[in-house]
């Protein structure tokens, strides 16, 4: 069978989930069914209401179909992501959220427990996800966001306009230093993969736009050791630094936090796939150490993990 016009909804989306599933996709049946509620402007509910009967597939779905066989992400096909409890609007030029940072945004709120008006910065916002979601579930918080992209900065606007965050275009190695020593947590996602590293999935090797993806250097850690430094400034003592970053970064990331001297409570967060996801840590009073945080691999100091 050839998808086509003629075809009720349920063969049309069988014969999707076949097409999706020759070209590799890895969620074939969930993604025919997106794209077709998508089109059809119903909920997942409606929709599997709809497959037990005769509807006629909608217009345009075997198109939509044939692009996304292409590996054109999901979310560019249908303009929205979904992260916590946000719909976001995302298209070409910015990176999609990804459902394991979602964990990262459950400590920050974790964290917040308690602060009646606590102030919170997102560098390298991309399309607004963590800071969206914190100005969505911690209702007393003040909201900032960095994003240096234009085209990230652009969608950026359109998720966090209506959450009240204030989002400035702005390099997060620089960014707000009229807020310096006055953010209560610094989160950040920032591009860390290393140079040679190409991703194998073709939705993020061709289509997340490459300055969200190579932190800079050959072990990608230039943008991740900014990050830290920029939390360094920004955060006053005793507030609370938490970066995403590859498994494969834990030790480095925590061995340059250690270093600098500017640090206590150095921690690893796992993810629910148990991969060792973030690192956390509290920002000691004052600059003990004087020194500046340093990259490379270096040694690894001892720092504790949580699940």
């Amino acid at each position: 069978m050839t998808l086509g016009a003629g075809m009720s909804l349920a063969e049309a989306v069988r014969e999707a989930t076949a097409v999706l599933a020759a070209a590799g996709v890895p969620s074939p049946r969930v993604d025919a069914e997106l794209l077709a509620e998508h089109l059809l402007g119903v909920g997942l509910g409606r929709l599997r209401a709809l497959l037990l009967g005769d509807s006629p597939a909608p217009e345009g779905y075997a198109d939509l179909v044939a692009e996304r066989a292409q590996r054109i992400p999901l979310q560019h096909l249908t303009g929205v992501a979904h992260f916590r409890y946000l719909e976001l609007a995302v298209g070409p030029g910015v990176f999609i959220p990804r459902p394991e940072t979602e964990s990262v945004v459950q400590l920050v709120i974790d964290r917040l427990q308690g602060m009646a008006h606590p102030k919170v910065v997102d560098l390298g916002t991309g399309s607004g996800a963590i800071a969206g979601s914190i100005a969505h579930e911690v209702p007393g918080a003040e909201v900032h966001a960095v994003e240096f992209s234009g085209f990230a900065h652009a969608w950026a606007a359109k998720n966090l306009g209506p959450l009240g965050v204030h989002l400035v275009r702005g390099d997060l190695r620089d960014a707000l230093p009229e807020h310096n020593g006055s953010f209560d947590v610094v989160v950040s996602n920032p591009p860390y993969i290393p140079a040679e590293a190409v991703p194998n999935e073709p939705e993020v090797a061709l289509h997340d736009p490459p300055e969200a993806l190579y932190g800079g250097g050959a072990d990608g850690m230039e943008l991740p050791t900014a990050a830290a430094a920029s939390a360094a400034r920004l955060l006053v003592p005793g507030g609370y630094f938490i970066m995403e970053h590859a498994e494969v970064q834990s030790a480095w990331i925590a061995s340059i936090l250690d270093r600098t001297g500017l640090w206590s409570d150095v921690t690893t967060h796992r993810d629910l796939n148990g991969k060792e996801r973030a690192t956390s840590a509290v920002r000691k009073a004052g600059d003990p150490e004087n020194r500046p945080p340093e990259t490379g691999h270096g040694q690894t100091h001892k720092h504790r993990t949580k699940e």
